[in-house]
């Protein structure tokens, strides 16, 4: 559903909407894309499955939207966090805040992971996008002259990388928080390796 016909529901017409990406991010994360069914969507959301049409024309539609929502409210919680922060505490501030949002949404990674085989393209858009966000960023730390200049997309593909894994070490894994200490030594190498 695109933004200008989300923008066309009504209240009622959003809050069923939400309740039905709400339950399809709780079923598709933990019973994976290809268990679920639209059935459970709709009874954990108690929406009538006939409703469920209204909104979204198959269990694809609705997985390919939650994939979009979850990048839009991700992407703009860390924006959000960064934005008053100095550029040398950009990065560290990026990574608590993407963090702050996977422990709070924990069924990205394991519904984002399952894009590769539900359909590489949405895959890929998920991590262009991130990454599309991320050179922007840092282009804009150019300017500045307290970082090397290296490739932007190399460099915003090694710093997601290093989010996505920490994340899922500790977030995902192990049902914890990611310790400051392991942040800080991310940081270390991630600031020895880019500052002049």
């Amino acid at each position: 559903m695109s933004l200008k016909t989300e923008k066309k529901l009504t209240k009622k017409g959003l809050n069923t909407r939400r309740k039905l990406l709400k339950a399809a991010e709780k079923i598709f994360g933990t019973k994976g894309y290809f268990e679920a069914s639209i059935v459970e969507i709709t009874q954990e959301s108690n929406v009538a499955q006939g409703t469920f049409y209204k909104y979204f024309p198959s269990k694809k539609a609705i997985y390919d939207e939650l994939v979009k929502q979850m990048s839009r409210d991700m992407r703009l919680f860390i924006k959000q966090a960064i934005e008053k922060s100095p550029q040398v505490h950009v990065h560290r501030r990026g990574f608590e805040a993407f963090f702050e949002w996977v422990n709070d949404n924990r069924n990205l990674y394991s519904i984002v992971l399952q894009t590769v085989i539900v359909d590489k393209d949405l895959y890929r858009w998920y991590y262009d996008k991130l990454a599309t966000g991320y050179i922007r960023a840092l282009k804009e730390a150019d300017k500045t002259g307290e970082f090397k200049l290296l490739n932007h997309e190399a460099l915003a593909y090694s710093l997601m990388g290093i989010g996505q894994f920490l994340g899922m070490r500790w977030i995902y894994l192990e049902d914890e928080e990611v310790p400051k200490d392991v942040l800080d030594v991310a940081m270390e190498m991630v600031l020895h390796g880019i500052l002049k």
